[in-house]
């Protein structure tokens, strides 16, 4: 019997730990090489790590919610002989052996030849092994899953695939196995006794200052914990200042009402916020010690509000799409943010942030900016306002754009010049389109 143990792997550049979301397996399971064993969340998202070996799992390291380090046994599995390993998982092993970390068989976290050419990491010590549990007789088969759409089905419902019974060939998981193993879920039970418990969390403590008892404490989450050195970070290092303005978004509104199954609104905001890049290239780029990078293309970043919290993928290449290329992006992306499947490259590689908080039914913000991008630029929500048009009073479509940009980088008039790209474009988009 030979029981191999799976170490967390590095899930991307500068992550050293991940929270165990839920266990797709139990101990006793038969698994297979490359099948997704967990699912953990990182500070960029949500993925399930695969696993290189084959047999019965013997031992999870790990209970959910719990964070564990990069380098630390995740999985035990036992097999009588060692199984044979596919290409990728031989590969990856290779990595490993390496120390090179990339992860390339992990769900969204390929790393391109190019990124990983000519760049290794030092390997990491091994920590002591833990003693594994004893292997367990497996008490149930793994049914074969091979649809991501599948697997998604089953996570929302809150089943696990290894309970339902596939009717496919060799046991195959579908998607009609996952509609009836939700319909038999959805049949009413005998509610429980109602349990009293304390407030998860809840610490009891008197705080010092307040002279108040705290209701609960919660440690942040990986992701949180990010967030707010991200945030924290901009704050301490970026000399931020803020501008913005009123803009008539009337002809834009018209316009995409007149194209109902065309671009949507943010999408054209999107292709005028490049535009005024082009324009303005010091805006879209970086400080670096005593140098200001500026970058040969627009990586646009979509702040996202999300289950997990605040987010800001980026649309690759932007530069490159039209108005249509665009909001077809932007809703992919949009959509993949919010079920955890963006990649790690749309998580990090923006280049310059674009806020619609007026989604969220409010006005204005003055948003801290995306470090280490050096600006912002966000849109409120459009409202009908009495607005002055050829000297008369009349009702419009008014929106509010709100600019921050670090001072390091160029003065207000940089700032006021890009903010009238965007305006003057919102404000007769058809123009704008023809010479764009």
């Amino acid at each position: 019997m030979t029981t191999q143990t799976f170490d967390l792997p590095d899930l991307g550049e500068g992550l050293t730990e991940a929270e165990v979301v839920r266990w797709l397996v139990a101990v006793g399971d038969t698994v297979a090489v490359d099948q997704p064993v967990v699912e953990v969340e990182t500070a960029k998202s949500v993925v399930e790590v695969p696993t290189p070996y084959g047999g019965t799992v013997s031992a999870l390291y790990g209970a959910e919610g719990e964070v564990v380090a990069v380098g630390s046994p995740l999985i035990s599995i036992a097999s009588g002989d060692r199984e044979p390993v596919s290409p990728e998982g031989e590969r990856y092993r290779e990595e490993e052996r390496a120390g090179t970390g990339s992860g390339n068989v992990l769900i969204g976290y390929g790393t391109p030849e190019a990124q990983s050419a000519g760049r290794r990491r030092r390997p990491r010590r091994r920590p002591p092994a833990r003693p594994t549990a004893p292997a367990v007789p497996s008490a149930r088969h793994v049914p074969l899953v091979t649809s991501p759409l599948v697997r998604q089905m089953a996570r929302e419902a809150g089943l696990r695939v290894a309970d339902i019974q596939g009717t496919g060939p060799n046991g195959l998981v579908t998607r009609r196995d996952v509609a009836a193993a939700v319909a038999a879920a959805a049949t009413p039970a005998p509610a429980p006794e109602p349990a009293s418990a304390p407030h998860p969390g809840a610490s009891g403590a008197v705080d010092p200052r307040t002279g108040l008892t705290e209701s609960a404490r919660t440690p942040m989450s990986g992701f949180r914990r990010s967030v707010a050195e991200a945030l924290g970070r901009s704050r301490r290092e970026i000399p931020e200042a803020t501008v913005w303005v009123d803009v008539d978004a009337t002809e834009l509104v018209r316009l995409r009402a007149a194209r109902p199954d065309g671009p949507g609104l943010l999408a054209y905001v999107a292709r005028f916020t490049v535009a005024a890049l082009r324009a303005h290239p010091e805006l879209n780029g970086r400080v670096d010690g005593g140098d200001l990078v500026q970058y040969d293309g627009v990586n646009l970043g979509l702040a996202v509000q999300t289950d997990r919290g605040l987010v800001a993928p980026a649309v690759l290449d932007a530069h490159r799409l039209t108005t249509a290329g665009l909001d077809a992006e932007i809703r992919r992306l949009t959509k993949a943010a919010r079920e955890g499947r963006a990649t790690p490259a749309e998580m990090t590689g923006g280049t310059f942030t674009l806020n619609n908080y007026g989604s969220l039914r409010v006005d204005g913000s003055a948003a801290i900016i995306n470090h280490p991008q050096v600006a912002i630029l966000g849109l409120g929500r459009i409202i009908d306002r009495p607005w002055v048009v050829d000297g008369e009073l009349t009702v419009r479509k008014i929106a509010q754009l709100s600019f921050a940009f670090d001072h390091r980088v160029c003065d207000g008039g940089t700032a006021a010049g890009f903010m009238r790209v965007v305006a003057d474009a919102i404000e007769d988009p058809a123009a704008a389109i023809a010479v764009l």
